[in-house]
Formats: C-alpha cells, structure tokens, sequence
C-alpha cells in the first residue's frame, strides 16, 4: 500500500513537472487581460493630470499582473466545470497541465504582488481598487453568483469593468464621473456580449450547471434583455461627449458604434427560432468585441490629441 501512495507521489510531483510557461501564461486568461489592460490604459491617459512615464507603465504592468491573477484564481476554482464544456476543457487546470494547488499559489501570489506594488509605487486608492476587483472577479462572482443566479454577468460585470477606474486613480488618486461613465459602458456592456455567447453555448453550460440566463430564463427572454441592454448602452456610450469631456469627434463615432450595438441586437431580438445556427447571436458577440475596443481607442485618440493640443498651444 505504501509503494502505491508513494508512486502516487512521484507520479504527482511528474505532473507538476510537465507544466510550461505557456500552461502558466495561459491560466492569465491573456485576451481577458489584454482588454482589462486596455481599458485601464485608457482610463490612464483620459484623467485631466499627467503621471510620470515609468509610474504608469508600473501602474499598468501591476493591473496587468491582477487580472492573470484574478484569471488563476478563476481557473482554479472552476476546473471542475471548465472539464465538461467543449470551449474551456483544454484549459492548464482540466486537462491535468497545472494541477489545482499550482494555479491556487500562483494566483494568489500574483494577488499580493500586484496589489503591493500598486501601492508601494503608485497609490494606495488604486491598490485597493484592484485588491477589490480580484476579490469581487474570484470570490463574489467565480464561487458564489457564477453558479447560482442567472444574473452572475450583471452583478459579476462590475469586476470587469473596474480597470478603466484604476488606471483613472492611479493617475489622479480619486475617482471621477468620467471614470465612472467609463465604468458604466464596459458594466452595461457585459450582458449582452456574454449572453450572445450563452445563447450558442447553451449546451455547454448546461452541461456544467451554470445558471446562464438562456438555460434558466429561456431564449426569447433572453434575446430581449439583450435588445433593452443594447438600448441603454448605446447613449451612456456617447455621454462623454454629452457632458463635455471629449470632442465631438468621439460623440460621433460613439453615437454609431451604439447605433451598430442596438441593430445587431434587434437581429437577435428577431432571429427566428428555427435558426440553431445562432447566426445573429454570433454576430453580436463579434461585434460587441469590435464596439468595445472601438469606443475606448475613440476616447483614447481624443485624449492623445487634445493633450497634444494643449501642448502645442503651451
């Protein structure tokens, strides 16, 4: 018996050898972290002062290390489901690349590292701006909403959309209406851009119990909360330029990235039932990638340009 547990071991401590740095890469969820890096840069630069190059990058490379952090945790406690669901069964943790207890330490030393070095070297307001999003992403939403209410991508989306707030603080210390409408684009974004994929995705979710509102609410009534979503979204996407703190620049091109969000909603709103494909829910979940990115480079470029203004005028 004790031969057995003691090749059991050995056998263990084999696996543990076999990881990668591509395995330990991938449990930072990189094109989760890319965006979340993304926003949060905007944020940076759109805040009224400006910060010492090499404090921001450091500000950035700290969100960055967080959000892989928060993807770890993510990936460590939900390998149990990520196993039976076609989209996430290659993932470091299911197929037996990382073991649980491996991606557990890393998330969590990657947890304190980035919130540390936040605020030793940038500031203490966006340190625990971000020591809460890793909380909120793991715990509030991966252990508790994400299996037990329909509604873990309305409550759970605040996670996400916090980086733009943090980049916001790390530059200014406080936190604004401007980062907060921020906040709200990518908040109110969430839910339609997840539940066009949940309604794809149906049976993988369901096979892994995840309450995804088209498993729970069905999919009529899902299509429609994506429409009203999508109604919402579209002006809180332009009230930057509404309240004055961007150009009109931005107000135009914010006002037809909207227009783009809510008639790729309406298709899905009328997509007949007899389409399995799912082409329209398909489309939505590309396009509201493509709106994302979109708005937040269209704040961003307005930013770079009236700092560079101000400078020229200097």
């Amino acid at each position: 018996m004790a031969l057995v547990e003691e090749t059991r071991i050995e056998d263990a401590a084999f696996r543990m050898s076999e990881a990668t740095a591509g395995d330990y890469f991938a449990l930072l969820k990189p094109r989760v972290m890319s965006l979340v890096v993304f926003t949060a840069f905007v944020g940076l630069v759109a805040a009224p002062v400006s910060i010492n190059p090499l404090i921001a990058m450091i500000a950035i490379l700290a969100i960055a290390i967080g959000a892989g952090a928060s993807g770890a945790l993510n990936m460590w406690y939900d390998a149990d489901i990520d196993a039976v669901m076609t989209r996430t069964a290659s993932r470091p943790v299911p197929s037996g690349r990382v073991s649980p207890g491996e991606a557990l330490s890393f998330g969590l030393v990657l947890s304190a590292l980035s919130v540390m070095t936040l605020g030793v070297l940038v500031n203490w307001l966006s340190a625990a701006l971000l020591a809460f999003t890793i909380f909120f992403y793991a715990v509030i939403y991966t252990m508790w909403l994400k299996r037990w209410t329909p509604q873990n991508i309305v409550i759970g989306g605040a996670a996400g959309a916090f980086p733009p707030v943090i980049g916001w603080a790390a530059v200014t210390g406080s936190v604004s209406l401007e980062s907060v409408i921020l906040f709200l684009i990518i908040f109110l974004w969430t839910p339609p851009h997840f539940w066009a994929l949940a309604l794809f995705k149906a049976q993988d979710y369901g096979r892994a119990g995840i309450p995804m509102m088209p498993n729970v609410a069905g999919e009529a009534s899902t299509r429609r909360q994506i429409f009203a979503y999508a109604l919402i979204l579209a002006p809180v996407g332009v009230l930057p330029w509404f309240l004055g703190y961007v150009s009109i620049g931005y107000g135009i091109v914010s006002a037809i990235l909207g227009v783009g969000f809510v008639w790729y909603s309406w298709k899905v709103l009328m997509m007949p039932d007899s389409d399995r494909v799912m082409r329209p829910a398909k489309a939505l979940f590309g396009y509201s990638l493509l709106y994302l990115f979109a708005i937040f480079a269209a704040c961003l470029a307005d930013s770079v340009v009236e700092r560079a203004l101000a400078m020229g005028g200097a």
